[in-house]
């Protein structure tokens, strides 16, 4: 495992939970307890929601047979890795909402931050979440009969973090946690101002 400090540290001060948490690639196969797994949905359930819809949803896969279902809209770059990650979740949201007459635009940016809020609760819960769009959106609705009116935004491996050297070799140089860039590369004051 890696020492953080060597690829993140926070320039201000935040809870430790946002440096630790990461997307490996590299999974154990030990299962998930349900305990734990609705604990990291508990954290979802309480994400900020316009006008209190809550359009986010979530497919869940934990059984060697709806992985399989999963593994046949997943690109096979992705199989390679998350094929031992013990659950594999669709993130989903509902474009609609009776409540707001039609249309609800802001179902994916609610869903994200239910995403945000579940990937947090499971790093605190000492899981590893890596989330890919690295799949076939048109064949993952079909496969998991998904309404027209939910859009799929991505699919998540969540499980205990194996060993760098259990993945294949070209993916062994990408597993460690990426930096990120400095607050004031991605805030403007006044106006917007792109910084490159």
């Amino acid at each position: 495992m890696y020492e953080l400090k060597e690829f993140r540290e926070a320039s201000h001060d935040i809870d430790p939970i946002f440096i630790k948490r990461w997307s490996p690639r590299s999974f154990l196969n030990k299962e998930v307890s349900d305990d734990v797994l609705h604990t990291v949905f508990e954290a979802a359930r309480w994400a900020p929601s316009a006008a209190n819809v809550q359009p986010w949803r979530f497919v869940v896969a934990r059984t060697e047979a709806d992985r399989e279902k999963f593994h046949s809209f997943i690109f096979d770059g992705n199989v390679a890795w998350c094929e031992k990650a013990p659950v594999l979740i669709a993130v989903i949201s509902k474009n609609d909402a009776e409540l707001l007459g039609g249309d609800n635009p802001s179902h994916a940016f609610d869903t994200g931050a239910a995403w945000g809020y579940l990937a947090l609760e499971a790093a605190r819960k000492g899981l590893a979440t890596h989330a890919m769009g690295g799949f076939d959106k048109a064949k993952a609705k079909e496969v998991l009969n998904i309404p027209e009116n939910y859009s799929v935004h991505a699919i998540v491996a969540i499980g205990y973090q194996g060993e760098r050297e259990d993945l294949e070799p070209q993916l062994q140089e990408r597993e460690k946690p990426s930096d990120r860039n400095e607050v004031e590369k991605f805030i403007s004051e006044g106006t917007f101002a792109e910084k490159l």
